[in-house]
């Protein structure tokens, strides 16, 4: 096998979370060209569908399906619905999450618990809906943030909080499933990509703030991230578990 030919993913399906907009849109686009069939799942089902028609324009095979991953029996559902359709689930990309940036004194329990929910206690109901139909060789790649490991000048502690826990998962996972399953479960730290999240960031800030502390002096391109996702997702990173993979420009160097 060409070095290059094990970044492809032909013959196998990939379910991507916060497929709707931003990196989830990336992501599925890039196991698309990769060779994998793509099932997409979000709560705006719009926006769903317009990923999977770039899914489909790619020649791959896409299965949209509108799912709130805070709800554990929707994360079950949207694996089988998967595995009904195409038989089988060898990649998560556990992608849904939301950013805030709230005081801590005025933040509310509500607010604090809603992005627990959705950034770190969705992603163990969907590493957990998927590991039980996953086969040996299977990849989990779920996304953390730069923001789990250090801190960017913003009131973030739920946000901050939710993505270090998602860092302390990926590790457990691993440990788990790894030796067991034969799962590899591994994690991105992105830093600030152009996307639609960092497109509502103060230009001040992103100019004052994040691009001072980049050693590469820019935000990333989307692609960047997405080459970094393939490598986990397929056998490129066959020797690769309980890892958090950092994608940042250097920010966490400075």
């Amino acid at each position: 096998m060409a070095l290059i030919d094990l970044f492809r993913l032909d013959g196998r399906v990939a379910v991507v979370t916060g497929a709707s907009s931003g990196l989830g849109v990336v992501f599925a686009t890039a196991l698309a060209e990769a060779g994998a069939d793509v099932v997409l799942g979000a709560r705006r089902e719009d926006k769903l569908a317009a990923t999977a028609e770039r899914v489909s324009a790619l020649g791959r095979r896409a299965l949209p399906v509108r799912t709130d991953v805070t709800r554990p029996e929707e994360c079950t559902r949207l694996v089988e619905r998967g595995m009904e359709e195409f038989g089988r689930v060898d990649v998560l990309i556990n992608n849904a999450g939301v950013g805030t940036a709230v005081p801590a004194t005025r933040e509310t329990p509500e607010q604090f618990r809603s992005v627990i929910d959705l950034n770190l206690n969705a992603t163990y109901w969907m590493a957990q809906a998927a590991a039980r139909h996953m086969q040996p060789g299977s990849s989990i790649v779920n996304v953390s943030s730069v923001l789990g490991m250090t801190t960017m000048g913003l009131p973030q502690a739920a946000y901050g909080a939710s993505k270090a826990g998602v860092i302390g998962l990926t590790r457990d996972l691993a440990q788990q499933w790894t030796s067991r399953k034969g799962i590899r479960v591994n994690a991105l730290a992105p830093g600030y990509f152009k996307s639609e999240m960092t497109d509502q960031f103060d230009r001040d800030y992103v100019e004052g703030v994040v691009i001072p502390r980049t050693l590469m002096g820019r935000l990333g391109n989307p692609e960047e991230i997405a080459a970094a996702m393939l490598f986990l997702a397929s056998d490129a990173g066959g020797y690769v578990t309980g890892l958090t993979l950092p994608v940042e420009g250097g920010l966490l160097a400075t």
